[in-house]
């Protein structure tokens, strides 16, 4: 290997782990409780009372790419409350943070500033010996593939999957000597830093591709295909420009309000739910009792509804979805019955446009910013000839179908990416490839491709 690398140490001894095969002769096994400081710990398990300012209080959302996002706090203690559990523990710059409950049990991330803060109990912190260990190497150890796996093959399940911190702290790792770990961590920053910055590009490009979908829906949705069609004032506050040969139609002349609770009408059916990238569909029993007091809420939903979300619960677009299926849906859910099938389709891009670009705001009422029905049936959409309608239509299915087929490539490039970031982790963390002869460039590195890189 060039720039001073070994592909692998001379000598090597049997690991008594589990999870890991062999380790360089001279490196150690060693478990969590060995290495760290102090106990593993975490933060309070109250519930803590929060403040419009204060000491930022983080959480396992806070965890995100590895690294904390402060934007992304539960929110803000009193100085006081503050003082009161960092009795128990207070952060330190190099600590290792890992999410020990949830969805998200194994994320971590380690900090890196000196500012104030404060965690909470679903956060396990692991304080690193500094005369033995280097905090960010045990950071990359702990991010590798076996230990990872490790992780996975140790939690338990209650309503949720987690780990204790006795568990924790009985995770092995191997450790080579410290000035070995820092080279290995010094590697890895340098290496990882140019994968990450090529993961940053095509996620950038999936973001790009999102906003260029929304923008051409929404500009064939409101202006039509034809540059040069003669406009008019709409009085739509979020059409406000549309094709003067265009209608203005309410929404109660398009579809009507359809309810029908499923009960036991029939043995099988799919569960239908609105995502940011459209219907999810799953199978579920009727017959089997299990889901009885449930489907006793659920509405039907027939092949050709448009089915709409008329309150804004969370900030994704989620409004509207056509179905495909004979399926149910849940009862706070509105279900639009549409005579005409190619206005629905258009009716659905329609409404994706105007949900992308929250526009629908101005129809929401009350604390749950819930839609009226009769406001909406009586609010009015710009509606083209069916001939326009259907060039449109096909026109942003083609669209669609291009631009899923470029996110699709950018995410296996991220997919790729990862694992070759894990791969190149895992095996600078257990010894199978020598770094200690590597040495940073002093020019910049040569800009890599990302064929080059994977």
């Amino acid at each position: 290997m060039s720039n001073g690398l070994s592909s692998t140490y001379s000598d090597y001894q049997q690991a008594s782990c589990q999870w890991l095969d062999s380790i360089p002769q001279h490196w150690i096994e060693c478990r969590i409780k060995q290495i760290v400081s102090t106990p593993v710990t975490d933060g309070p398990h109250e519930t803590p009372k929060f403040e419009d300012d204060g000491v930022p209080f983080l959480s396992a959302e806070s965890v995100k790419n590895l690294k904390l996002d402060f934007a992304r706090k539960r929110g803000f203690i009193s100085s006081e409350l503050h003082r009161q559990y960092s009795k128990k523990y207070v952060p330190r710059r190099g600590d290792i943070y890992m999410v020990k409950s949830g969805a998200t049990t194994g994320a971590l991330a380690i900090v890196e500033t000196d500012e104030e803060f404060n965690i909470w109990s679903p956060l396990a912190a692991i304080r690193c010996r500094k005369d033995i260990c280097f905090d960010r190497f045990v950071f990359y150890a702990m991010q590798s593939e076996f230990f990872q796996r490790s992780i996975e093959l140790s939690w338990s399940f209650g309503t949720q999957q987690n780990i204790g911190m006795g568990v924790i702290e009985n995770l092995f790792i191997a450790r080579p000597p410290l000035p070995e770990q820092k080279q290995i961590a010094s590697f890895l920053d340098y290496e990882t830093a140019k994968i990450d910055a090529l993961i940053e590009k095509q996620q950038q490009l999936i973001a790009l591709l999102g906003e260029k979908r929304q923008a051409v829906i929404s500009h064939a949705v409101t202006k039509g295909l034809n540059p040069d069609a003669p406009m008019i004032k709409s009085g739509i506050s979020w059409a406000p420009d549309v094709p003067a040969h265009w209608s203005l139609v309410p929404n109660r002349s398009l579809f009507r309000i359809r309810r029908v609770l499923v009960g036991q009408r029939h043995s099988e059916y799919q569960l239908l739910s609105l995502t940011k990238r459209g219907v999810i569909v799953r199978d579920i029993s009727t017959g089997d009792g299990k889901h009885s007091d449930y489907l006793e809420r659920c509405q039907e939903v027939r092949p050709g509804d448009l089915v709409f979300c008329l309150f804004d619960v969370e900030e994704t677009p989620r409004t509207i979805g056509l179905s495909n299926h004979l399926g149910m849906t849940s009862g706070d859910y509105t279900i639009m019955q549409c005579s005409d099938g190619l206005a629905a389709r258009f009716v659905e891009y329609f409404y994706i446009a105007m949900d992308d670009r929250k526009l629908l705001r101005p129809l929401y009422r009350g604390l749950r910013k819930r839609i009226p029905k009769p406001g909406f049936l009586a609010a009015r959409i710009p509606l083209p000839p069916p001939n326009e309608q259907e060039l449109i239509v096909q026109h942003l299915d083609d669209m669609q179908v291009k631009l899923k087929r470029l996110v699709e490539a950018a995410r296996n490039q991220v997919e790729l990416l990862q694992e070759r970031r894990t791969a190149l982790i895992s095996a600078a963390v257990t010894g199978k490839i020598d770094v200690r002869g590597w040495k940073r460039p002093s020019a910049a590195p040569k800009k890599e491709t990302e064929m080059e890189v994977v």
